[in-house]
């Protein structure tokens, strides 16, 4: 019994391998025909594509042609001239009938291109601005350069001592009732003692642009009669306190802020500060006055001039 399971498991396993056989055979038999097969698919395929690509391009073509033919009737209408290129065709004129070369009404793509790109040069018209008007120069009323434009105070020398580098200046240390004691420069050193500058009430031009001299910065000028041969401060009236104004009455009007060197203002002044027969210092004979207090003198210099 084991013998015949032993021959029929042999019989069983020959016909497999016999069967395996076989389907190699096939296998090999079929294997071109697969290939086919695929190559053929593929094939079907591409041509199915080109023939979608055709149609698509046969679309884009005519959606193309009727855009350019928009684009020709606008330009058209906005008065640009059409260009047409002309092809030769194939066929061969006639004797007696029209030439075989006809004008093509479609451009190629690059002139389409081209010609959508292209706008007519319009003539460039230049605008005429309008003219403004010159408005005439306000004119600016200038006050009159007269004594006015000048602003003097008194003021009170609380020190005073030799400039370091001019023997002849002394630099003082002012009170003018402002906010921070003024530096002024005059060149009275030598020609009045120091004990007598130091805390006098003095009169001092204070609108004056400020000028070094002698590299130190002044900031006014004191008032004095003076000769080549003497020299006297302008004294002020009795009870003037430093910051008290210099008025006078025949010329009304408020002082510069700060007079301009190039209006000369100032020299247009000077000439005519001078003391008159009594020492009483004057403007075009007009005094130097305080209100409520009085007139400023220099009692020892009729007839000098002040400077």
């Amino acid at each position: 019994m084991f013998q015949g399971k032993l021959v029929m498991a042999a019989s069983v396993r020959q016909q497999l391998v016999e069967r395996a056989l076989t389907a190699e055979k096939l296998l090999e038999q079929l294997s071109p025909c697969l290939i086919k097969l695929k190559e053929a698919t593929a094939a079907k395929l591409c041509a199915k594509e080109v023939e979608e690509l055709k149609l698509s391009n046969a679309k884009l073509r005519a959606d193309v042609e009727q855009l350019v033919q928009r684009l020709r009737r606008a330009e058209e209408i906005n008065g640009v001239k059409q260009v047409y290129c002309s092809t030769p065709t194939s066929s061969p004129a006639t004797p007696n009938g029209p030439s075989s070369t006809a004008e093509s009404s479609v451009n190629t793509p690059a002139e389409k291109t081209n010609q959508s790109n292209t706008k007519p040069e319009k003539p460039q018209q230049k605008k005429v601005k309008p003219k403004k008007e010159q408005k005439a120069p306000v004119k600016v009323d200038e006050a009159p350069a007269d004594i006015s434009r000048v602003l003097m105070k008194v003021g009170r020398i609380v020190d005073v001592k030799l400039h370091p580098d001019a023997d002849t200046l002394y630099v003082e240390t002012v009170d003018l009732a402002e906010d921070r004691p003024r530096t002024i420069l005059s060149g009275l050193a030598g020609r009045v003692p120091m004990e007598q500058m130091r805390d006098r009430l003095a009169l001092f031009a204070c609108n004056l642009k400020p000028a070094k001299m002698r590299g130190i910065l002044s900031e006014g000028m004191i008032m004095c009669a003076s000769s080549e041969s003497k020299i006297q401060i302008v004294e002020v009236p009795a009870g003037a306190v430093p910051g008290d104004i210099v008025t006078f009455s025949d010329y009304p009007g408020e002082p510069d802020k700060q007079l301009n060197p190039k209006k000369k203002i100032w020299e247009a002044v000077a000439p005519d500060l001078k003391t008159d027969e009594n020492g009483v210092a004057t403007y075009k004979g007009c005094p130097f006055t305080i209100a409520d207090k009085g007139i400023c003198k220099a009692p020892g210099c009729p007839n000098f001039p002040i400077k």
